[in-house]
């Protein structure tokens, strides 16, 4: 990376109080400079401090460590000399990654994983009894709509009317106009980058996040500000301090079970930072799509039922029934103020004029049976995550994990950067995993970390942790060409 690319686009500055609150100490509590560049490149590829942002000055960070100049000046040396970081007299030093770390790439679809097992999609199947009965009683309901056009650009409005009353029942009044129907939460999101940003403008993302999301703004030319989840959660006096620093046209949030942490955002700090978008002009994309999937803690409330009364109205929410009911069904929306769901209906026209009417019936019926639906795929959901926590600790007793209250995902610290090598060895081991770089928001972060999804039988388990400790130990692999497809859900 040249130095003249990160001077241009670095316009955020941490302070000594910021840097120093990301920053794990050393044992002995006391930083040497080697400690610091440690802890500061730790800090870096765990995504808790984000590239191309300018590092506090030495003598500001001296006095909030404790330290001598002397050592932040030796630290910021060896961050150099490493490719952690770059400089420029009288300009700065800023954070950045050794030209040898690329980013992970979007391969190619190459069908079935046949015996492999694959860890790296966060989808339930279908709950086949109910799909039965809603697909039954979505044949008996299509005659009424076959001697029509068959084009709803906003949904059907019996479908806009049931998104509507779940909204409603959850403690977030909503009217059937505010709701948009798309084919699926992705294409929601898509639809709204695509009418609020346009190419350079800022969007706050999380770091790490959902990857689907991050390429959707990286493909629509809009730049990225990261803002970090760790396992202490959200720091919202970061996030606040990057709204006001960089005024983002948009920030994108996973507060409900966070794809890829599984962490659950309190309400007070959806309230702080839906104040601090409203004060800044920045328009809240809350993504809800596993808002249903609470394990160990009542549902939440949708996330703007807890913003203070004008703080909502910037605020678009986006979810779908593919974690809930089926990915297959391909049915989300957006709920937003009626004028912005009547423009991200003009949008929408021009990808694809409307859904399918089938599919939006079957969504209609699943939706009355959602009461049937999620206390057994809660309850099928727990199983699997005992059953991949169990299978985890047997065979790879040295990794770490938080037991998320939600959510479809453990997100494994590994204690060593291995994710990007386990994840290739793996897949001649027959067992397809993806790691912490491919929710970065930055390339080469986070290789720490893996997200393994609890979706499967619980019988899966145990052989893809037979497998992964095989492929961590180096072991030859005896599948030639697992046929996985490179994407990740």
């Amino acid at each position: 990376m040249a130095v003249a690319r990160v001077v241009a686009t670095a316009d955020r500055t941490l302070t000594g109080r910021q840097l120093a609150s990301l920053l794990t100490p050393p044992p002995e509590g006391r930083f040497g400079y080697r400690e610091l560049a440690r802890a500061v490149r730790e800090a870096l590829l765990d995504g808790r401090v984000a590239l191309r942002l300018r590092l506090p000055a030495e003598r500001e960070l001296a006095t909030v460590l404790a330290v001598s100049r002397t050592t932040v000046t030796g630290a910021y040396d060896l961050l150099r000399e490493s490719g952690y970081a770059h400089s420029r007299r009288g300009a700065g030093t800023w954070t950045a990654l050794p030209e040898n770390q690329a980013p992970t790439a979007l391969g190619a679809f190459h069908g079935d994983a046949g015996a492999a097992v694959d860890l790296a999609l966060a989808a339930p199947e279908a709950p086949a009894d109910e799909l039965a009965a809603a697909l039954t009683s979505a044949a008996a309901e299509l005659p009424r709509y076959a001697g029509s056009q068959g084009y709803h650009p906003y949904g059907l409005p019996v479908l806009r009317a049931a998104v509507a009353a779940r909204y409603t029942a959850r403690g977030l009044p909503t009217l059937p106009e505010q709701i948009l129907v798309t084919t699926g939460a992705q294409q929601a999101l898509s639809l709204v980058l695509t009418l609020l940003g346009r190419p350079g403008d800022r969007v706050l993302a999380e770091n790490p996040s959902y990857p689907n999301a991050l390429d959707a703004m990286r493909g629509r030319m809009l730049r990225v500000t990261p803002v970090p989840v760790t396992e202490a959660g959200w720091d919202t006096g970061l996030v606040d301090a990057a709204l006001r620093q960089t005024a983002p046209r948009m920030a994108y949030l996973i507060p409900d079970f966070h794809n890829p942490t599984g962490r659950l955002m309190p309400q007070e700090q959806r309230r702080e930072l839906a104040r601090a978008a409203r004060a800044t002009g920045t328009w809240l994309i809350v993504d809800e799509t596993l808002t249903d999937i609470a394990l160990d803690v009542p549902a939440p409330l949708p996330f703007a039922a807890t913003a203070a009364g004008g703080d909502g109205e910037q605020i678009v929410s986006v979810g779908s029934l593919s974690k809930s009911c089926w990915g297959g069904l391909r049915v989300g929306w957006v709920r937003a103020a009626s004028p912005v769901v009547t423009e991200l209906a003009r949008v929408r026209i021009t990808a694809d004029l409307a859904g399918s009417v089938l599919d939006q019936l079957v969504a209609v019926a699943l939706m009355d049976r959602l009461d049937v639906i999620l206390p057994r795929r809660i309850a099928q959901l727990r199983r699997r995550r005992d059953a991949l926590a169990t299978s985890l600790a047997r065979h790879l007793p040295q990794w770490r994990w938080e037991t998320p209250p939600g959510g479809l995902c453990l997100w494994i610290d590994l204690g060593r950067p291995a994710a990007s090598v386990l994840a290739a060895r793996g897949t001649r081991h027959g067992v397809r995993v993806e790691g912490g770089a491919r929710f970065g928001v930055d390339p080469g972060t986070h290789e720490h970390r893996l997200r393994i999804p609890y979706t499967l039988p619980e019988d899966a388990y145990e052989t893809a942790a037979e497998r992964l400790a095989a492929a961590l130990d180096g072991a030859p692999g005896r599948f030639t060409d697992p046929a996985l497809p490179d994407w990740v859900a």
